[in-house]
């Protein structure tokens, strides 16, 4: 059979693009164009097939003109191409005003996200360096050996600091004795303010180099000085002069203001003092350190804070002093037991009092670093998953301008210059998402703060934050250009051009990797902020053995308090409101005291811990609402409860008493072996004073006399009386009665709820962490799938003209995404539940981590993602397929 004749496309065409071109490129294209050529006769006829070949080849002469103008234009400076490309980087946000904002809002709100940990880490890693001499000061600790186990603790006992500075004084600069810090009320005339102060030696100011306002470092020299900061000065004053002027402390001692100095900024350890006295009118003000503590190796009271000389190290001198307590003490008569403890001192340095303030089993926990370090890595996933947005519309889109690569590289565009372009729309997307972070995180500075408790601000006129803004952009923008870029770049012209490019299932693969990537992190986010949310319900639901509410509380901290407690609980009951009142040693909230020296029947050998030891009034329990499981209470008409005590349960297993009332308990106290003989009168409940995280301290309560003073007064309010009501008649009470001393009160379930501020500020951080993970995955979800419903238009059409419901067509488009979010809650899952396990086990009181958590978490993301992804599935479902179709 004969061949066919084949019609040959018009020769003069041919001919016309041989004259215009380079042969070898015309050789290049002839072939497919001869091809496609046939292809159109078959199916259009030889007539149009002609007129559509003489258009291809017009269109690639004047690609080639074209092309020849871009190598001229190539030549002409950067500074023209780069304009050239912002110009054109610009007119691609404008024309695509959705994805342009999809893309800046996300990365806006993940570099406010990471621009205010980036804040909250650097607040938390400068910490203390408010002071000059910050890597040379540090505080002298102790740890001792009890049941085989390292105790580490910050109470000195005076005759050990005495030591030290005589027998090491020439390896410090200072070594400065000092008070425990405490709440004391300072008064001038008619002013009386209320706030925390410290008394120390007259070394201070120039250790901890405060900045003076008024006066000089030197003011604590004077054994009747005080130091005021400058918002205490400002209370007591106003716009006065207060250099020179006499205050009274606690209504009784008389001080003269040598000094003003700036107030310390919040991070620092110093920050809640606001006033420095002599420490030696603190001693003249307790006449108990004189009588028996000086001289006394078993008491520990003191904070000793020591300045290095600046040739030596912490190492060094921790060395050198460490057992300067052991070579005094073990000589010594009755003190024998204690040097079976082994005490050792070292130099804790004030660059590790934040992170690694708190020890166990003698080694510094890690908890606050891995906190700050954790934090760090979220904010940075955060920003990750802005950038994983930008990456996946950016690739999603290629379709789009895949035209547009293959007629810059026919016009003669290198892949390098490609790349460039790319990175630099990606960078211009990146600079106006950083302008607009910088707002977002201006404004939300303040709200932030109140949930961290931090005090932090923009450090404009820092050039450190703009050098890190700079090295940030420029990460953010390759991070989230790179492979959009190196991807477009990669299209080859040709198929391009020939519409032969076919972006497969294959190149959708990384998008799919990076959806599931974003989801796992958010889905572990949010498994993480319902653990934590549990463990604070879990040890605010425990129970406390006392009755909280309609509990006040308030510190003695005028002398007027002392002696007038008949006086005073009698005009309280009279008025009413109240129905019981009593004194203690501390708050209720906390074990004020701990002592050793007690002996017990059936003691065994080496178990004598160290019990709190807390001094009450009779009418404590009622006041409190003791819950008594075997025994009784103190009773005022019995003078033998002088000499009786009640325990909690802690204190009962710990003694390993079956039957414990009636039991008697003899207290040895210290070197100067004075014996108090005990009897256990009752056992209550556990009551939970310290952190409700951890196990119940074994606690004695007994009545004022032996050891120890009561400085809080405790009040139960009549509960058919309202809270103001009641309020204002006590005030009335303590103002007569009183005079001296501000109504400064507290309740003492708000106290309580304070135990709690650490962990729900974790709470609060991560599930605000968790939803804008969420809000940024959630929108570049709805980019994509809009992205996707705009690719599969047509073939919806046709399923919708085959008889598809919109039904049909809502799962067509949403199964694929509900399998991804199903796989990134599988790998979430097990990375959740190492973390937090690992977390609930610095808890001795935890949760457990239950199966419905996971369950909801996974529920709650499938309905998130349906629900951001059915809003575009139904979009197109409901459009109608002619429209769809017109354009076939």
């Amino acid at each position: 059979m004969a061949t066919p004749h084949l019609p040959r496309p018009p020769h003069w065409a041919t001919r016309l693009l041989h004259g215009f071109c380079a042969d070898h490129l015309v050789e290049e294209m002839e072939g497919d164009l001869e091809e496609l050529f046939h292809q159109r006769v078959q199916i259009m006829g030889e007539k149009q097939a002609r007129i559509r070949y003489v258009l291809d080849v017009l269109s690639l002469i004047r690609l080639f003109v074209l092309k020849q103008k871009a190598t001229e234009y190539s030549l002409l400076p950067n500074s023209i191409m780069l304009r050239n490309y912002a110009m054109i980087a610009f007119r691609n946000l404008v024309r695509q005003k959705g994805y342009a904002f999809i893309n800046i809002a996300g990365l806006a709100v993940g570099m406010t996200v990471a621009m205010l940990i980036g804040l909250w880490v650097y607040d938390e890693l400068s910490f203390n360096q408010y002071h000059q001499n910050y890597n040379h000061i540090a505080r002298v600790m102790n740890q001792v050996t009890d049941e085989q186990e390292l105790h580490t603790g910050n109470s000195l006992q005076y005759p050990l600091a005495v030591e030290l500075k005589n027998a090491y004084g020439d390896q410090f600069t200072h070594l400065l004795k000092a008070s425990w810090t405490q709440s004391y009320i300072l008064s001038h005339r008619d002013a009386k303010v209320s706030k925390i102060g410290i008394y120390i030696e007259d070394g201070a100011p120039e250790m901890l180099t405060l900045k003076m306002l008024r006066g000089t470092w030197t003011g604590l020299r004077d054994p009747h000085a005080i130091m005021l900061s400058e918002s205490t000065a400002k209370a007591l004053f106003g716009d006065k002069e207060p250099l020179n002027q006499l205050i009274k402390i606690n209504a009784s001692i008389d001080v003269k203001v040598t000094g003003v100095y700036e107030d310390v900024p919040q991070n620092t350890e110093f920050h809640e003092i606001q006033f420095f006295a002599p420490f030696d009118l603190w001693v003249s003000m307790n006449d108990w350190i004189e009588k028996r503590a000086v001289n006394d190796w078993n008491n520990h009271f003191l904070r000793v804070y020591a300045q290095i000389k600046p040739n030596t190290s912490f190492e060094k001198v921790s060395n050198t002093i460490k057992d300067t307590e052991l070579n005094k003490i073990k000589n010594l008569e009755g003190l024998q037991e204690q040097v079976a403890h082994h005490p050792q001192i070292f130099l804790h340095p004030m660059s590790q009092w934040h992170l690694y303030g708190s020890f166990e089993k003698g080694l510094p926990e890690k908890g606050p670093i891995q906190m700050v370090w954790l934090v760090g890595i979220i904010g940075g996933f955060v920003l990750l998953l802005a950038c994983i947005n930008f990456m996946n519309l950016s690739t999603a889109r290629s379709e789009k301008r895949a035209r547009e690569v293959g007629i810059r590289k026919t016009l003669g565009s290198l892949r390098e210059q490609l790349i460039s372009q790319f990175l630099g729309e990606s960078y211009l997307v990146v600079l106006f998402a950083f302008c607009l972070s910088l707002l977002l995180t201006q404004l939300s500075l303040p709200w932030f703060n109140g949930i961290a408790n931090k005090d932090m601000h923009m450090l404009w006129a820092n050039p450190w934050f703009w050098l890190t803004s700079v090295v940030f952009i420029g990460l953010t923008g390759l991070l989230a250009g790179s492979y959009p870029a190196l991807y477009l770049s990669s299209f080859h012209p040709v198929k391009v051009l020939k519409g032969t490019l076919h972006i497969g299932r294959s190149a959708s693969t990384p998008r799919r990797l990076l959806v599931v990537l974003q989801f796992t992190v958010s889905v572990t986010l949010i498994i993480c902020t319902i653990v934590v949310y549990q463990q604070i319900q879990f040890a605010k639901n425990r129970p406390v053995g006392y009755d909280r509410k309609g509990l006040i509380t308030m510190e003695m901290k005028s002398l007027d308090f002392y002696g007038k407690y008949d006086l005073l609980r009698t005009a309280l009951q009279k008025t009413g409101v109240v129905t019981e009142m009593s004194e203690s040693m501390g708050k209720v909230t906390e074990v004020a005291s701990g002592n050793g020296g007690f002996s017990w029947k059936g003691q065994t050998q080496n178990k004598d811990k160290d019990f709190g030891t807390l001094t009450v009034t009779p009418e404590h329990g009622k006041t409190v609402g003791w819950q008594f499981v075997v025994g009784r209470d103190f009773s005022r008409e019995l003078a033998s409860d002088s000499s009786g005590m009640v325990i909690n349960e802690a204190a009962a297993r710990y003694m390993g008493l079956k039957n414990p009332v009636g039991e008697p308990v003899s207290w040895t106290w210290s070197q100067s072996q004075k014996i108090k003989q005990y009897r256990i009168l009752g056992v209550i409940k556990d009551m939970v004073m310290d952190s409700p995280y951890e196990p119940i301290k074994p606690t004695l309560f007994y009545i004022q006399g032996f050891n120890g003073s009561v400085s809080w007064i405790n009040i139960r309010l009549n509960p058919r009386v309202s809270t103001s009501q009641a309020l204002s008649k006590i005030e009335a009470v303590f103002k007569k009665l009183i005079p001296t001393a501000p109504f400064d009160y507290q309740f003492v379930d708000q106290d309580y709820a304070k135990k709690f501020a650490e962990e729900e500020r974790i709470g609060k951080l991560a599930s605000v962490f968790a939803l804008l993970a969420i809000f940024i995955s959630c929108l570049g979800l709805f980019g994509l799938a809009s992205f996707v419903a705009e690719q599969r238009t047509k073939e919806i059409g046709i399923r919708k003209v085959l008889g598809a419901t919109i039904l049909n067509i809502w799962q067509l488009l949403s199964k694929d995404f509900v399998l991804l979010i199903t796989l990134s809650f599988v790998i979430s899952t097990p990375i959740a539940w190492y973390f937090l396990n690992n977390w609930l086990q610095t808890y001795e009181y935890r949760t457990h981590i239950s199966w419905w958590i996971f369950a909801v978490t996974g529920a709650g993301a499938l309905v998130i993602t349906l629900l951001t992804v059915s809003f575009q599935s139904i979009k197109v479902a409901l459009m109608n397929p002619v429209k769809s179709l017109r354009n076939e």
